[in-house]
């Protein structure tokens, strides 16, 4: 984690608010309004920490029109509906530089470890490593016959989280992310933790899972701040140290290969 001066934590916030008006003319989710998202988050997190109200607002923001809305051009809706979401999108950017001003103003009022409000670290630490250990040392052992779906292994997990008494939500968030929407399969947003379950059962599907893992980082870090990847494994991945390295040297990103 970054160490953050006053001095550097100030001009990082200018860089941020500076950047809005030119996102307002771009489209929702295009690489420089993504980018900024994750930019914006991470800052917000190492400075003014999860439990900071700057923190827990950005990470709250859709960029789109939720609940239900009509459309006046039912032959040709999907205009309308982009539209509709666009102006959503310019308003809650708008909102977020009022979040980013009011960060600024509170910084140069106070010190810089006076702002920080994070999360009770080891309780959070502990029930991650339960989930964990769960996945590692559990899951081989509750599935008894050799799965044929990935439905079967999300199942098999979910067992164990009820069985846990972990409170989790079954893919019930949506993200959007570059034109694209992304569910993981399970979230337990106490200590801000979404798990996904890959499945490996053939020799050619080592190489597809590591670009679908890479694309759910980039999507899910925009709402979590922990990602666990839990990937069964039938016997395909020969080298799993390798396999799972690079992802893990993002600190966020956690990746156990469950070996049947």
């Amino acid at each position: 984690m970054k160490e953050w001066t006053k001095k550097a934590a100030s001009r990082e916030l200018h860089e941020l608010i500076s950047k809005i008006d030119t996102l307002s003319n771009q489209r929702r989710f295009s690489t420089d309004h993504t980018r900024w998202i994750a930019r914006t988050r991470f800052f917000l997190e190492e400075v003014f920490g999860q439990n900071s109200m700057y923190f827990r607002t950005f990470v709250s923001y859709t960029w789109n029109r939720q609940g239900s809305f009509a459309v006046l051009n039912s032959l040709d809706p999907e205009p309308q509906i982009e539209e509709t979401h666009q102006v959503a999108y310019r308003h809650q950017l708008d909102s977020a530089k009022g979040l980013l001003l009011a960060a600024k103003d509170h910084l140069g009022r106070a010190d810089i470890d006076s702002v920080y409000e994070g999360k009770d670290t080891g309780p959070e630490s502990s029930e991650i490593v339960k989930i964990i250990n769960l996945a590692e040392f559990k899951l081989r052992k509750v599935i008894r016959n050799s799965p044929k779906s990935e439905k079967e292994v999300q199942d098999a997990f979910e067992n164990l989280l009820v069985g846990a008494d972990v409170p989790y939500s079954r893919e019930s968030v949506s993200i959007e992310y570059s034109s694209k929407t992304y569910r993981p399969d399970f979230t337990i947003d106490k200590i801000d933790l979404a798990v996904e379950i890959k499945f490996c059962n053939t020799d050619d599907r080592e190489k597809p899972m590591i670009a679908e893992i890479n694309d759910d980082i980039l999507a899910y870090q925009t709402k979590y701040g922990n990602l666990l990847f839990v990937v069964y494994d039938t016997g395909h991945i020969r080298d799993v140290d390798r396999f799972k390295d690079e992802f893990e040297k993002n600190q966020k990103v956690i990746v156990k290969v469950v070996k049947q």
